[in-house]
């Protein structure tokens, strides 16, 4: 294991102490990690890897302007403080504005449940993801490419800030992705998966029926038609429920988003309505046990549970401590980076649809034609636009779920769509597959979930109507 020094927390302490007066904000991070990562293509290897890592960052602020450094060499660690202070203090112009946080003396250790993947041999990984390269090809020979993916990181961090914050965390993340792709002449259809955990390495190796259902869906989407592409009243599962609620609104809940752009700021402004009284979203780090839970977060502001969606009503939103401070709200614990490349930015967490009271079975009532959607192949945002495509699909008739269809596509406006939720289903799944990208910063570990939902006026993708 990489370790940091043993006097790691006097050195810090020492540092801050010496050159706190020289700016209005100082704070400095050290990690070490060690990580596994393997990638299977077909029965190839294209990477078996195993790291560690030690380094750290510092980051100043002076009359609002940062200065950042980002380094190595534990040896150089003095002369990166005085890097980032003097880049501060070159851009500086204007006022600090941090919303006050008390300062924390504490160690988190998360513990796992199960068995320590640092502590399962190479061999072994590589194993089970050629056992899992073998299920996918082995479902039908329409398997063209298969691709399966395993990684592992174990991450401390201490946090020393001139606040007074000393903070000590320390975790292991672990993912599994894998993925089918069948083929029957031009016709082409995928199926995937991601599982993660904060747990037990069981947690990703166990999966031989999730594995063999993948590459199943794939071969079974070939023989399907393709949806009519039309605008339907649309049953989406608690997956792509947790999908939509981070990708389409939940960015956008983000203040970093929104606190210099005034059209975003007025279209986010605390108290809009955005959906019926039925509709509650959370996003907080302190539910335990999920990907995006933690004790503090990388500015060491304690984990929260934010309510963002109140009756329909918007009432909060995610913050740093500098955009906290920018727009007179407290922080919420949502300041996150990777690693040590990186300073933290305003991020999700754990982000959640509360489920409601109808039974699952009722949200089909009714409907004359629609489409039931479930799981997700992938997607993409564009501000409050997004785009979905989902992982398997049929059709509902008459309030029933008919034939299963493909390539469906679930197209809208993020704030439109909230709007058109007609029922809330009572049923609800955390999905522990989330890795979050902004800023450059890919693959943070999160949380999503949520219940099924009834949407109406959705824009469906498919085959033109003619």
């Amino acid at each position: 294991m990489a370790t940091l020094p043993a006097n790691a927390k006097d050195l810090l302490a020492d540092l801050i102490a010496r050159y706190c007066s020289q700016v209005d904000y100082l704070a400095i991070r050290l990690e070490a990690a060690e990580g596994t990562d393997i990638l299977l293509r077909g029965n190839k290897i294209e990477t078996l890897s195993e790291g560690i890592s030690i380094g750290g960052n510092v980051r100043a602020c002076h009359k609002g302007g940062w200065g950042f450094a980002s380094f190595n060499r534990l040896a150089t660690l003095k002369e990166q403080v005085e890097a980032a202070i003097a880049a501060a203090r070159l851009v500086g112009d204007d006022e600090t504005l941090l919303a006050p946080v008390n300062p924390i003396q504490d160690i988190c250790i998360f513990p796992l449940i199960g068995s320590d993947p640092r502590q399962i041999p190479l061999a072994q990984k590589k194993a089970l993801c050629q056992h899992y390269g073998e299920i996918l090809r082995s479902v039908s020979p329409q398997i063209a490419t298969t691709s399966v993916r395993y990684g592992d990181s174990a991450q401390r961090i201490i946090l020393a800030t001139s606040d007074g914050t000393m903070l000590e965390q320390s975790w292991v993340d672990m993912e599994m992705r894998y993925a089918a792709t069948a083929r029957n002449g031009d016709r082409v259809q995928t199926g995937r998966e991601t599982t993660g955990s904060r747990k037990a390495y069981e947690d990703l190796s166990g999966l031989d029926t999730q594995v063999r259902s993948a590459a199943q869906r794939a071969v079974n989407s070939l023989a399907l038609p393709t949806v009519k592409g039309n605008t339907y009243t649309v049953v989406i599962d608690p997956i792509l429920t947790g999908l939509f609620v981070h990708e389409a609104f939940g960015h956008l809940s983000e203040a970093d988003m929104t606190y210099e752009n005034p059209d975003l700021l007025e279209t986010m402004s605390l108290g809009r309505q955005f959906g019926s009284k039925e509709l509650q979203i959370f996003d907080g780090a302190a539910p335990e046990g999920h990907r995006g839970s933690y004790a503090y977060d990388d500015e060491g502001t304690p984990a929260t549970t934010t309510q963002l969606i109140k009756d329909g009503v918007l009432v909060g939103r995610l913050h740093s401590r500098e955009t906290a401070g920018k727009l007179g709200e407290a922080p919420t614990g949502n300041a996150r980076c990777l690693n040590y490349h990186y300073p933290p930015i305003v991020r999700m967490t754990n982000t959640w649809i509360e489920p409601g009271k109808t039974p699952v079975t009722d949200l089909f009532d009714g409907i004359q034609e629609g489409v039931y959607a479930c799981n997700w192949l992938g997607g993409m945002t564009n501000g409050e636009m997004f785009t979905f495509a989902a992982g398997e699909a049929w059709m509902i008739r008459d309030g029933k779920i008919a034939e299963p269809v493909r390539d469906v596509t679930l197209s809208g406006n993020a704030f439109k769509t909230l709007a058109n939720i007609e029922a809330i289903g009572n049923d609800f799944f955390w999905d522990e597959s989330g890795g979050c990208g902004k800023g450059g910063q890919n693959g943070l570990s999160v949380g999503c979930g949520g219940p099924s939902l009834r949407v109406r006026n959705v824009v469906v993708g498919g085959e033109a109507v003619e």
